[in-house]
């Protein structure tokens, strides 16, 4: 280990037995220049605890559409809103008094509400509400932790039965994580179309792109580019009618395909894999880079979109809410940067480059060419 490891370790275990002992709690509560400090860990621990409790008021508001029913309007009372919302005229104000302090509405004085700068966040957001809403699943298996951590990650949960996928398309879930994926989209290719270099692209080949939601919007601001659509017969069955009302069926060709088995058809002169690889255990996204590598010709490349680890500004939402959803689905897992080049490179591509995005919770993006 290096010295400067060492030395660091040292320093953590001594700040560590700091805070562990009662007697400095105490004082640095009372002392003015610690005070805020004892405040922080304090309030950071009490929100770690009560985390739950705020994420099923922000379902809570969502659910009941609250963010529309003040949008627009002038101050709101829990009585005059109690009606539209169908809740008591009591359980309306408890429900907005609790969603002040979360940044969700804004209380502008006594009982008179407004649009907060997180709901107004919220409203301009595509497909935040189908992700709010289909959390209910993930919830349902983190109600206990540590039984999820061990139980097999191949048994049943609430979230991998979400994400039960029929090749078909018949099965009622279908649908639903069809028009999830969808519209959770829309950030994602904001990030790909603002970031990447698409006027150097002729023909792109979107592995596992569903519907066809990305592939939409990117050749809604690139009318030169062709696109290949791989994905399993139940989502190229929406992906018909979608492109179709898009306007851009001509410019597409659908390929029924196991991504993870067959052969990818060849012609394309890039590829994208949006929010696919950390849906897979490393063997198969592995085995999925290579078959990628070779439909690609020489100089070909590779869009890898995807929230990752250690993103930029949002270094909670890798290993914390993506490392749980993904344990709790049975399968995949967030990777950095850095772990996603080396499988990358593993599998064939000799070139990788990270590409900085506007949001990378949405998305980041690694560039691999051969």
């Amino acid at each position: 280990m290096p010295i400067w490891r060492r030395w660091r370790a040292q320093f953590l275990a001594w700040r560590n037995a700091l805070f562990a002992s009662t007697r400095f709690q105490d004082a640095a509560s009372r002392f003015a220049l610690t005070q805020g400090l004892a405040r922080r860990h304090a309030n950071r621990l009490f929100d770690l605890g009560a985390g739950f409790v705020y994420a099923q008021i922000y379902v809570a508001c969502v659910e009941l559409k609250l963010f529309q029913l003040l949008a627009g309007r002038p101050p709101q009372s829990a009585l005059a809103l109690a009606s539209a919302l169908g809740l008591s005229p009591v359980a309306a104000q408890r429900l907005l008094r609790a969603a002040a302090p979360l940044g969700l509405v804004e209380e502008i004085g006594a009982d008179q509400y407004m649009l907060g700068p997180l709901g107004a966040a919220f409203l301009g957001a595509p497909g935040v509400e189908e992700i709010v809403l289909h959390h209910r699943a993930l919830y349902a298996d983190l109600a206990d932790p540590v039984g999820l951590l061990r139980a097999d990650r191949a048994a049943p949960t609430a979230l991998s039965d979400y994400w039960r996928y029929d090749p078909s398309g018949a099965a009622p879930e279908a649908a639903t994580y069809s028009a999830l994926m969808a519209a959770s989209q829309a950030q994602v290719a904001a990030q790909a179309i603002s970031s990447l270099p698409w006027r150097r692209v002729r023909r792109l080949m979107d592995v596992g792109g569903g519907a066809g939601a990305f592939i939409a919007a990117i050749a809604a601001r690139y009318p030169h580019l062709a696109f290949d659509l791989v994905d399993l017969p139940g989502p190229l069955a929406a992906a018909r009618g979608f492109l179709a009302q898009a306007g851009i069926a001509p410019r597409v060709r659908l390929h029924e395909a196991d991504m993870l088995s067959a052969d990818l058809p060849r012609g394309a002169d890039a590829a994208s894999l949006v929010r696919v690889l950390h849906d897979h255990d490393d063997g198969p996204a592995l085995d999925l880079l290579r078959r990628i590598r070779a439909a690609l010709p020489p100089g070909g490349r590779l869009f890898v979109i995807e929230p990752m680890r250690q993103a930029r500004g949002a270094p909670r939402f890798g290993d914390c809410y993506f490392g749980f959803y993904l344990w709790a689905m049975g399968r995949g897992e967030p990777r950095s940067p850095r772990q996603l080049t080396d499988m990358l490179r593993a599998a064939g591509f000799a070139a990788v480059k990270r590409v900085a995005t506007p949001l990378p919770l949405a998305a980041d993006i690694l560039i691999a060419r051969l």
